[in-house]
């Protein structure tokens, strides 16, 4: 049974940082991508970003390429999302997903485990 577990949001003003961490259990955490998305009140879930199984490839939603950058560490079977530069559109809760593959894209169909989320608030 694979298990997600995010932990690091809180309350930010604007223009400041924050550092997502995701910790899975479970088996062969290394031979599958993972992502990160994210979901205000009264939107859909939206993308954020993802990293290959391996770590080598991400991908970003365009929106917000070049103020989040996405990592992992395999041997503690962790995926981090660090933030900058936050603004309050940033306010959601932000999950961390399992790719069914190695390399998964933009598509919640292309994720089967979903951690309970965590709550980013920015202040303007």
């Amino acid at each position: 049974q694979v298990q997600l577990v995010e932990s690091g949001g809180g309350l930010v003003q604007a223009g400041g940082s924050l550092r997502l961490s995701c910790a899975a259990s479970g088996r062969a955490f290394s031979s599958y991508s993972m992502g990160w998305f994210r979901q205000a009140p009264g939107k859909e879930r939206e993308f954020v970003a993802a990293i290959s199984s391996s770590g080598v490839v991400t991908t970003y939603a365009r929106s917000l390429k070049g103020r989040f950058t996405i990592s992992r560490d395999n041997a503690e079977m962790t995926v981090y999302l660090q933030m900058n530069s936050l603004k309050p559109e940033d306010t959601a809760v932000y999950y961390c997903a399992r790719g069914r593959r190695t390399l998964s894209g933009e598509g919640v169909e292309e994720y089967d485990y979903w951690g309970q989320g965590t709550q980013v608030t920015v202040s303007s």
